[in-house]
């Protein structure tokens, strides 16, 4: 009788198992780990709108402050708004009859005139002495360098009426600085001369003040600029035997043409828009010498109460700026354009 086969031992059985274990796992479907990626999902798009959460309350206020009075604004040109409807509620809208009205007179014209020559003398002044200012600068040694960028900076710091203010003090008729000084060097008819009289006078003591105040950014702005050239360039330009004149107009202005077209942007907003240093010095005056868009559409809105007509002027003083905006960045990039 032959014997019964006996059972394999576990031993061999275990090596079977572990050795087909080592060639495919037992399950493949459910594996330990999930994938990283899928892990890690949910946390990646709340970091990726962290940074919109942070921003969102600036963006909200300065939407409130900024583009509410401007649509509201928008609103009232189009509506009968005087006195009565500030009172009272219940604006009628006119259509473009506040618009008609404006533009149809001579006035606003002579205005529109009087500001872009406002603007465009006040600029060049700012570009060309900021320009100077900021050549001065690089040239300067260490300390001499520190102390007119500190004094350039207390004068950006200093608030727009307390210059003015001391504007005023320094044209003042019988205490004035000027014409004490005017008068101590030999000018004897400047004594007791009333500056603020005459609108040629009023007019360029505006000027001398809006660029006093506009320099220093411009010529700190630009000099940040002049850092950035490399010294080689202006070696090179040298051993050439080029000029001052002809370094400025072959190196320095054609690299920085963008930061120049930059900061003139800038200045014919903060020349354009200009109403405090105006309206605390002359209000428009003397007759309408001083009187530009903004201040125009201030006299309209507050002291004729036409507050419609106010709004139609503020809205087209906006157009107008960004008609000049336009054209002046569409010159830059047409000439960024023929340089590549």
């Amino acid at each position: 009788m032959s014997a019964a086969p006996q059972a394999p031992t576990g031993r061999p059985t275990r090596r079977r198992t572990r050795d087909r274990g080592a060639t495919a796992p037992e399950h493949p479907e459910h594996p330990e780990h999930p994938e990283p990626s899928r892990q890690g999902a949910r946390p990646s798009r709340i970091a990726g709108l962290w940074p919109y959460l942070l921003i969102a309350p600036t963006l909200a206020g300065t939407a409130y402050l900024l583009l509410y009075p401007l649509i509201r604004s928008v609103v009232i040109s189009f509506q009968h708004f005087r006195t009565g409807e500030l009172i009272r509620g219940g604006a009628e809208f006119v259509g473009l009859g506040n618009y008609a009205e404006v533009l149809g007179g001579a006035e606003f014209w002579a205005v529109v005139r009087r500001t872009l020559v406002w603007t465009a003398v006040n600029v060049v002044l700012i570009m060309v002495i900021s320009t100077a200012v900021a050549l001065m600068i690089a040239r300067l040694g260490r300390g001499m360098r520190l102390a007119v960028m500190g004094g350039l900076v207390l004068t950006w710091a200093t608030p727009v009426l307390a210059a003015t203010t001391i504007f005023q003090w320094l044209f003042q008729s019988r205490l004035g600085v000027v014409n004490w000084l005017l008068v101590t060097l030999g000018f004897e008819s400047f004594r007791d001369y009333t500056w603020f009289a005459d609108g040629t006078s009023t007019f360029a003591i505006l000027v001398a003040l809006v660029v006093w105040q506009s320099v220093p950014f411009a010529a700190l702005t630009l000099y940040a600029g002049l850092t950035t050239i490399p010294a080689e360039l202006y070696e090179a330009a040298r051993i050439d035997g080029a000029s001052g004149r002809q370094v400025f107009t072959s190196v320095t202005f054609p690299i920085l043409r963008p930061l120049f077209g930059l900061i003139a942007s800038l200045e014919v907003i903060w020349v354009f828009k200009c109403f405090a240093q105006i309206w605390a010095i002359s209000k428009g005056g003397p007759g309408e010498a001083t009187t530009t868009l903004p201040v125009y559409a201030f006299q309209v809105a507050q002291s004729l109460h036409k507050y419609d007509l106010g709004s139609a002027i503020s809205t087209l003083t906006v157009l107008i700026l960004i008609a000049l905006l336009i054209t002046h960045l569409r010159r830059m990039l047409k000439h960024e354009g023929e340089e590549l």
